[in-house]
């Protein structure tokens, strides 16, 4: 079997290091003010001093919530071995109040060896919970509830009793528990009732987007070779040299800048590299500012422009072009019968080879609404015949300039009529 070639051990590296949670926000787990460290003493402290706390994780998807959780959690399983129990329940599977403590029963009975029963009564799985709950608590150990889609858990129906349960026996004095909830709505705390919020600690730690400085120590974290590696030590020097050629570049820069500016979540910034990263020459194997410019044409791609640019036909073109007209004279409702008229003005005026009969209009104006680049305006007036219903425009005037401009057919006529 031949020897590995250094490029694809790279590649192969890069991408399992993206595709690993713990090691992309290991870095971001240092400073004393980071949310791992504020997580960390919290649930720490429930450990070490046999207290009880409830915590929320607010922020967009794709932030690192639950990365940084589990950061959290491994590493003090690995401190404390044998004084933790976690519990995880998930809002969307879970919100169900039956469903969610039958879950956590039978989780508990797994941890602790227990034989577990499925057809226990929801009044004896809660009995079970609590009992446990004490005992644990005797026993110096302590459980963390993880509820992802907290929100959802906030709107179950049956007056949040999974939460206020969890919540009213975590008041005794015997019990060691921790609740983290995990959501991507900021307000999620409100949508709790009075008599579960006046028992929850309020405590929320946000995942704002990561700074300037902390992209650049991620961005070198994931992409430079490690200088004591089976790489050769050549490679290794070359592959990092361009990688900060790369990174300090200002054209890689205003790049990020402009990615970022769609989606700034660390998710979303680990699936740009990790394109850039898959489409490295493995011949050179060096990554090139090229990478970066292919991941991010691929990741803002605008399906309108491309439904424009690729799928419609002239005569759909034809039709764009007078929606938007109308819209320029600032006609504030219009159907198919009146773009109809801007269309027979056209051909009347130009002498355009290109008209057709209104019937055949109308199923082109059908296709283009089935691709949501026009659509009805308002969802009143549904008996009404689609001729006569209001129409709007699903594509803004630069992504319709932009998609003519690089339809392969699209006649010289319809850009003049577009500008003017």
């Amino acid at each position: 079997m031949g020897k590995e070639n250094p490029a694809e051990k790279a590649l192969n590296l890069i991408r399992g290091r993206l595709c690993d949670p713990t090691f992309v926000f290991r870095p971001l787990s240092g400073p004393p003010d980071s949310n791992y460290s504020k997580l960390k003493f919290i649930v720490s402290t429930s450990i070490t001093e046999g207290c009880n706390n409830s915590i929320l994780l607010l922020g967009p998807r794709g932030s690192g919530k639950a990365a940084v959780l589990d950061l959290v959690v491994g590493d003090l399983m690995e401190e404390y071995p044998d004084s933790v129990t976690l519990i995880r329940l998930n809002g969307l599977l879970h919100s169900e109040d039956n469903c969610a403590f039958k879950e956590i029963a039978r989780q508990l009975c797994m941890e602790h060896h227990l034989l577990f029963s499925k057809m226990a009564s929801f009044d004896e799985n809660s009995q079970f919970i609590i009992a446990m709950l004490r005992e644990c608590g005797l026993a110096h150990k302590t459980i963390i509830f993880v509820l992802d889609e907290f929100d959802m858990f906030a709107q179950a129906s049956g007056k949040q009793r999974l939460l206020y349960s969890l919540l009213d026996a975590m008041q005794s004095v015997t019990s060691q528990a921790v609740v983290v909830g995990i959501s991507s709505r900021l307000d999620a705390d409100q949508l709790l009732e009075k008599r579960v919020r006046s028992r929850f600690s309020h405590r929320k730690i946000l995942f704002l987007p990561p700074s300037r400085e902390e992209i650049d120590s991620l961005l070198e974290h994931l992409l430079s070779l490690p200088a004591d590696s089976s790489f050769p030590s050549g490679y290794v020097t070359q592959f990092n040299e361009k990688i900060k050629n790369i990174t300090s570049d200002t054209r890689f820069k205003d790049m990020l800048k402009t990615f970022l500016n769609a989606n700034s979540t660390v998710n979303s910034l680990l699936k740009f590299i990790f394109r850039a990263v898959s489409s490295m020459n493995l011949e050179s194997g060096l990554l090139s500012l090229e990478n970066f410019k292919t991941a991010l044409s691929s990741m803002l791609r605008q399906p309108k422009l491309e439904a424009v640019r690729a799928d419609c036909s002239i005569l759909e073109l034809y039709l764009l072009v007078c929606m938007r007209r109308l819209e320029v004279k600032e006609q504030s409702s219009y159907n198919f019968i009146s773009v109809m008229k801007e269309y027979k003005t056209i051909h009347d005026s130009f002498q355009t080879s290109d008209f057709y009969a209104q019937n055949v209009c109308l199923r082109a104006f059908e296709h283009l609404r089935e691709r949501e680049v026009i659509c009805y305006a308002e969802n009143r007036g549904q008996s009404q015949a689609g001729e006569y219903r209001p129409m709007k425009l699903l594509i803004s005037a630069s992504e319709l300039h932009q998609g003519m401009r690089s339809h392969a057919c699209c006649p010289a006529i319809l850009l003049k009529l577009l500008d003017h």
